[in-house]
């Protein structure tokens, strides 16, 4: 989508942040509401992340119009909010391509933009990276700025607390900005609040301000009751006495979407020097109405109807695996009342919502803390409770060593339910959860089970219940094969695969996961055996040495990185037995996936029905063709 002079005459001339800061203060209005236009106009026709970014339109246009962007660095946290800042730095017309295969990336790229200076898609990272670059800026002795812009939920994670707290005592020139979009605006943050803005961001104030600090410094008494008074007077008036304990002259809170007073704010506060700190107040959804009545809902919709705000919706496939856990933790819960639910704040995109309903005092949603999340989970189970963690396979990364030391380590009973595992599709590559049965099956005493379809993930998850064990089950985004699922939940036998397929042509294919379907296609025209294995770990061992015995050749498949997977399991095996075996491995090249549809990201992988075709038909083809030629010669 093109932005047509007569319908955004502003934006349509603006093909860089310079051409942006060309133009009059006065003329910035107007700039935001052609910029808020265009996103809604643009998001309805595909759909993409929304809410957060329509209420960061003037702090975007405020940032590149005072900093020197590029050469200044502007850091964003996660990325969600950053579809205004895309449109201002020359890909305006490709946005409507976003999360599109070969189109946008979802998220800022270093490899997209110079203007996107550092890459992101999971949170909290922006103070870390910013501060990096704010450190090799003064080694340099560069004059550049470098601006972290946070949300109010991300800076909820211990990672951007350890950033804060290095900053301050490092005193690098940095601004971190928490774009405060959970609170509505209040008194404070009216003219006397702006006028408090714009006062302490002055260099006058700051100057007179340390220069009474040294001298009342002096005077011990008087020092210890200015201090007490100043500290006093910001816990009234301006809530952010703990940023400046950890170094940082805070600044706010002031009104997001008051471009002249951000604008003023920003100028002030690049001049100067050390850790500043802006409190802004936005509002998810700004300027479109059904997306400030529900910023959950808008997050990231379909295309949808930008006159009714009518989100149009996928045609019906069955019951998600997100929806077959959610209504498993639900009849979980009503047979067990030690059972606990807990996520890192995924509540919709792990299906917690009916269960926070129905057992509120059950549901922990422990904000952006991987870390935190884990740990609590194997404190509950310490004390006889049964803690499910409902986390992405991509975000559990974050906790890995919680994973080892807190809980593996000490043979705690958590669950992990790994939703969005395998190939998630238009997040792209920082969300593609390719590699969690490689880091969980190397660790003791974990049990790690991957379902062929939504009723067998469903006996998989209650199983996990029945285990003295660390546990993880781990499903895909969206929709399985349509199997119907039981109601009754019974517990599979743990280590023990199935064989769906017996063939005769002297080929096994071992499959780990919601791959089977397309591997039972190709096992029917290869009159290949098929085996369901169920379990990476522990491995049906016992079935695999069956199969090496009556079989000349193996192939495993799984939606995982080859490198350590599922099918290095089974080589480790052949290799322990002595088996000399032929044997291929497919599954995630050793390459980032990036974004497009979930159909997309398979074909690029070559685990879609014609790539596993092609790989496994033609390994097969050329192995019996070697087997000719050597049992001829």
């Amino acid at each position: 989508m093109t932005a047509p002079r007569t319908l955004h005459p502003l934006l349509s001339r603006i093909e860089s942040p310079a051409d942006l800061r060309r133009l009059k203060p006065s003329q910035l209005g107007e700039v935001c509401q052609e910029l808020r236009d265009y996103l809604i106009r643009s998001v309805a026709t595909r759909g993409g992340h929304f809410a957060a970014g329509l209420g960061t339109v003037e702090l975007t246009v405020a940032l590149h119009y005072v900093y020197d962007t590029p050469e200044d660095r502007l850091v964003w946290d996660v990325g969600h909010q950053a579809y205004p800042h895309k449109v201002l730095t020359g890909r305006r017309d490709r946005l409507a391509t976003i999360k599109q295969k070969d189109g946008l990336a979802p998220f800022p790229s270093r490899a997209e933009s110079k203007y996107d200076t550092f890459g992101v898609g999971h949170s909290s990272t922006s103070i870390s990276a910013a501060l990096g670059m704010a450190v090799a800026a003064q080694r340099e002795g560069a004059k550049r700025r470098v601006v972290a812009v946070i949300g109010d939920g991300a800076i909820t994670a211990g990672m951007a607390f350890e950033a804060l707290n290095n900053a301050g005592s490092l005193k690098a020139d940095l601004l971190v900005v928490l774009n405060d979009n959970d609170m509505s605006i209040s008194e404070n943050v009216g003219a006397m609040s702006h006028y408090f803005a714009r006062i302490l961001s002055g260099r006058t104030y700051a100057a007179l301000r340390e220069r009474g600090k040294k001298v009342l410094r002096q005077m011990p008494t008087v020092w210890e009751l200015a201090r007490r008074s100043e500290e006093h007077m910001k816990g009234m008036v301006l809530p952010g006495t703990l940023f400046e304990e950890l170094g940082f002259n805070y600044i706010g809170p002031i009104d997001g979407h008051d471009i002249d007073t951000l604008v003023q704010t920003l100028r002030n506060q690049r001049k100067l020097r050390g850790p500043q700190f802006l409190h802004v107040v936005t509002r998810k959804g700004k300027g479109y109405a059904p997306a400030e009545a529900d910023p959950i809902k808008w997050h990231g919709p379909g295309p949808f109807d930008p006159a009714s705000g009518t989100i149009f919706k996928d045609k019906a496939t069955g019951p998600s695996f997100t929806q077959v856990f959610g209504q498993w933790l639900c009849d979980m819960a009503e047979r067990e009342p030690r059972l606990i639910g807990i996520t890192p704040a995924m509540r919709e995109g792990s299906g917690l919502v009916e269960f926070s309903k129905r057992f509120p005092d059950r549901y922990f949603d422990v904000a952006i803390a991987e870390q935190h999340a884990v740990t609590f989970a194997a404190g509950l189970a310490c004390e006889g409770l049964k803690p499910v963690v409902a986390i992405y396979s991509t975000f559990l990364q974050r906790a890995y060593d919680q994973l080892i030391h807190d809980v593996a380590l000490q043979n705690l009973p958590v669950v992990f339910a790994l939703d969005r595992a395998g190939l998630v599709g238009s997040d792209g590559a920082t969300h593609q959860g390719a590699f969690d049965l490689s880091y969980l099956r190397c660790i003791p005493n974990m049990v790690v089970m991957a379902p062929a379809d939504e009723n067998e993930c469903r006996h998989m998850l209650y199983t996990a219940t029945t285990l003295a064990c660390p546990s993880a089950v781990r499903y895909p985004r969206g929709a399985g094969a349509g199997v119907a699922v039981e109601a009754a939940m019974h517990a599979l036998p743990v280590g023990r695969g199935e064989i769906r397929r017996e063939g005769r042509s002297g080929l096994a294919i071992l499959c780990f996961g919601t791959l089977l379907a397309s591997t039972l296609l190709i096992g029917e025209r290869l009159d290949a055996t098929v085996v369901n294995m169920r379990f990476v770990k522990p491995l049906d061992e016992e079935l695999v040495l069956r199969l090496i015995a009556r079989h000349h050749a193996l192939v495993t498949v799984e939606e995982n990185t080859v490198a350590g997977g599922a099918g290095a399991a089974v080589a480790e095996l052949l290799s322990a037995s002595g088996a000399a075996l032929p044997q291929l491995l497919v599954g995630i090249p050793d390459r980032f996936i990036e974004h497009g549809s979930r159909d997309d990201c398979l074909a690029a992988a070559g685990l879609d029905l014609a790539g596993l075709s092609r790989t496994i038909e033609g390994w097969w083809t050329a192995h019996n063709s070697d087997r000719s030629r050597r049992v001829g010669g």
